[in-house]
């Protein structure tokens, strides 16, 4: 798991918040923060909720493209040819035109521009976009203040949950707001956020509010200031 990407980048955020006039002549981040007011409060975290959505996106176009994987592909004003394929057992995708092409074992980029390669034959300069509906090796990303952020495959022979995930990622930092652990999951096309009181688990005992993780949610733990 790589964390200086998302480190770097959040501190940019929490310094151009600042610039913003949130919180002016203080430094970001710190501990305790008694005069943000729960308006300030919701930029600072929405701000540091997208960097790390960037994060994850950056991670997925570094992703190296597997058998089993459900590809959704497009070529730029030609509708008509836009599949959804499965990567075969042998590593490749049957796509009009192009026939069969070996994708595995390259990136997102690497497999669109191959199949922009095919396809030039047959269309002037295709614009060919690749996106990973369903990974094969099914993941979560663990991002914020954990000690090793960073994406996590589930695994097969069970299902996995929060606090089982921030455990995989190294626990929580210091900084942690533990009971403001958020779950951000996309279900049918709609963003959810689902808070997980952490302490109702640790300290409560509550099983129930160690919910499951699905393929491609995202766990985010704020810093305690939040």
């Amino acid at each position: 798991m790589k964390s200086s990407g998302i480190w770097g980048t959040l501190a940019l955020v929490l310094s151009l918040t600042a610039c913003a006039g949130l919180e002016t002549g203080r430094h970001y981040p710190a501990r305790n923060h008694t005069n943000l007011t729960p308006a300030q409060e919701k930029v600072i975290e929405e701000r540091i909720l997208q960097s790390a959505q960037e994060f994850k996106a950056q991670s997925q176009v570094n992703y190296k493209v597997q058998a089993g994987d459900l590809l959704d592909i497009n070529v730029y004003q030609e509708k008509d040819m836009a599949r959804t394929v499965r990567v075969s057992g042998n590593g490749t995708v049957t796509f009009p035109l192009a026939g069969n092409i070996k994708i595995a074992d390259l990136s997102v980029p690497e497999a669109e521009a191959m199949l922009a390669q095919a396809l030039s034959e047959f269309i002037i300069n295709p614009q060919v976009t690749v996106l990973i509906k369903e990974y094969s090796n099914k993941q979560v990303y663990v991002l914020g203040e954990v000690k090793k952020p960073g994406s996590i495959t589930l695994p097969v022979e069970r299902r996995l949950t929060v606090l089982e995930a921030i455990t995989l990622a190294g626990g929580f930092t210091d900084l942690a707001a533990q009971d403001k652990t958020k779950v951000l999951r996309n279900a049918d096309g709609q963003n959810l956020t689902i808070q997980v009181e952490i302490s109702k688990i640790t300290k409560q005992g509550d099983k129930s509010a160690d919910i499951f993780l699905e393929p491609n949610d995202t766990v985010f733990v704020p810093q305690s200031f939040f």
